[in-house]
């Protein structure tokens, strides 16, 4: 089972963040555009968090160099019942350097987007405050 996997489980924001290498780029399922950044991908990661009920990995597959993972995972955003997958890559430090998002049905893909729509003010703010923590 992966670090990521383990702290994903345990709700855990700070080892979910510690994980993430600075330079991390997030494909999210609903945005056309990628996220670069360790600030804006662990913001992103917290308000998932708050958008997600019921959420549980139900399979992971490893790559035979050890560095990518899928995970597989299951959850409720609102009423809808979500299917997704965690494509992860890890760097040569063992950081998550790349990680791309895949979910379904459409349905639960649209409920997905509204919500995280609904939370994207303060998933801005939360990466911006991280940014400037950082540069202080």
């Amino acid at each position: 089972m992966t670090s990521f996997r383990q702290a994903v489980e345990a709700n855990d924001h700070a080892a979910i963040e510690a994980l993430l290498a600075e330079d991390v780029v997030f494909t999210s399922p609903v945005a056309f555009k990628p996220y670069a950044g360790k600030a804006i991908t662990a913001a992103i990661l917290r308000g998932v968090s708050r958008v997600f009920t019921d959420f549980r990995y139900v399979r992971e597959m490893t790559g035979r160099d050890g560095r990518d993972h899928a995970l597989v995972f299951r959850a409720k955003v609102g009423d809808r019942e979500i299917t997704g997958c965690d494509f992860l890559h890890f760097d040569e430090q063992g950081l998550i350097d790349d990680f791309t998002v895949m979910v379904r049905p459409l349905s639960a893909a649209q409920a997905l987007a509204a919500a995280m729509a609904e939370q994207f003010d303060r998933i801005a703010q939360e990466a911006a405050g991280a940014a400037k923590a950082e540069g202080a």
